[in-house]
């Protein structure tokens, strides 16, 4: 494949500021992956880091922002066997260093060298260049083939899934026969619904407040939606769940609220997972979360190899994303993919944008 001196890429300018620059195409080292990218989905975290830098950061006018993408594989590092040119492929965001206890044990999101480029940590759009762009670079570990069956605008959600499935696995797993709610049908919250799906879960609940969204999730995988205009959530979970409340509460709305609601419909020795995080500290009544016994559990990307599981299940057919994918625009036209994003114009879920269109 043909590889350009020069590409495309959406450099962050300063605060809020975008713009559209030529740069050097990356080369790879002994253990890359070049990507040619085709599809780069807009996620809540660029919306957050584009205002206000995250810790480790690149600094303005050098850093390509990016972390959900998908495309076909430009050219391999030297020492690359497990991949080659032409292959479809999807990403996950981290790398870790490799050397520190966290990535030893397996938990690379936690990496204890985070942003530390000269101890090999890697988390791409984060602290290190991204898909909005016509290439990328990843290491080689954080690449996953894909089937022709999964199209490049579901590929790029692949970060998306594989977190939610992180988050599963992080609180035990095995939802067979257990009631699951979930607080917020934002993207991470839908594949949730999905999720407990394929995972047999006896009954999910999904909670929010816009009702073309809670009509998605029923479609994907919930059984009973609940807007709060209408009904209140806590009630109607504990009610049909024979006053019980749910195995599993999954909060990923990022409402300031949310932990307390989802603590009040959580049964006994229950656990809270939450996927959305407010941007201001929040109140939970520790008391309650303490007599009944109530595990919370966080995590942070795709960790654990979750991805590949992703893989698995949409080319098996067992969960999709499809319905997510709302919206599309060519790299020219990246700030007005963020506009649609934030704004949720016509219904917005998630937004791709098309480096080499």
């Amino acid at each position: 494949m043909e590889i350009p001196e020069k590409m495309k890429a959406v450099v962050l300018m300063g605060p809020n500021k975008l713009e559209i620059k030529e740069v050097d195409t990356p080369r790879t080292g002994p253990q890359d992956v070049l990507i040619k990218v085709q599809a780069t989905a807009v996620c809540s975290s660029d919306v957050s880091l584009i205002a206000k830098p995250w810790e480790a950061q690149p600094p303005y006018g050098s850093f390509i922002i990016g972390h959900e993408y998908a495309g076909i594989v430009a050219a391999v590092g030297d020492t690359v066997d497990e991949f080659s040119v032409g292959d479809r492929v999807a990403v996950e965001a981290s790398y870790g260093c490799g050397r520190c206890r966290n990535c030893r044990l397996g938990n690379y999101t936690a990496c204890l060298n985070y942003g530390n480029l000269k101890r090999g940590h890697r988390a791409n759009g984060f602290t290190t260049n991204g898909g909005f762009a016509q290439y990328a670079l990843n290491q080689l570990n954080t690449v996953y083939k894909i089937p022709d069956s999964i199209e490049f605008d579901e590929a790029a959600l692949i970060t998306n899934l594989g977190c939610v499935l992180y988050g599963f696995q992080t609180t035990g797993g095995y939802i067979v026969g257990d009631d699951v709610a979930i607080i917020g049908p934002g993207p991470l919250g839908l594949i949730s619904a999905s999720v407990a799906r394929a995972l047999c879960a006896e009954r999910i609940f999904l909670i929010g407040t816009r009702s073309s969204r809670l009509e998605t999730g029923k479609s994907i995988g919930a059984d009973r939606i609940i807007n709060v205009h209408d009904e209140d959530p806590v009630k109607v979970v504990r009610e049909e769940t024979g006053g019980k409340g749910a195995d599993l509460v999954i909060e990923s709305s990022g409402a300031p609220t949310g932990i307390q609601t989802a603590v009040e419909m959580c049964k006994r020795m229950g656990k809270v997972l939450l996927l959305g995080y407010p941007e201001e500290p929040a109140s939970l009544n520790f008391a309650m979360m303490g007599m009944r016994n109530i595990h919370i559990f966080s995590v942070r990307g795709e960790g654990w190899a979750n991805c590949a599981r992703g893989i698995s299940l949409l080319s098996q057919g067992k969960v999709t994303l499809k319905p997510l994918a709302t919206h599309s625009f060519p790299l020219d036209q990246v700030e007005e993919a963020f506009r649609t994003f934030t704004e949720r114009i016509g219904g917005a879920i998630k937004v791709i944008v098309h480096p080499n269109e």
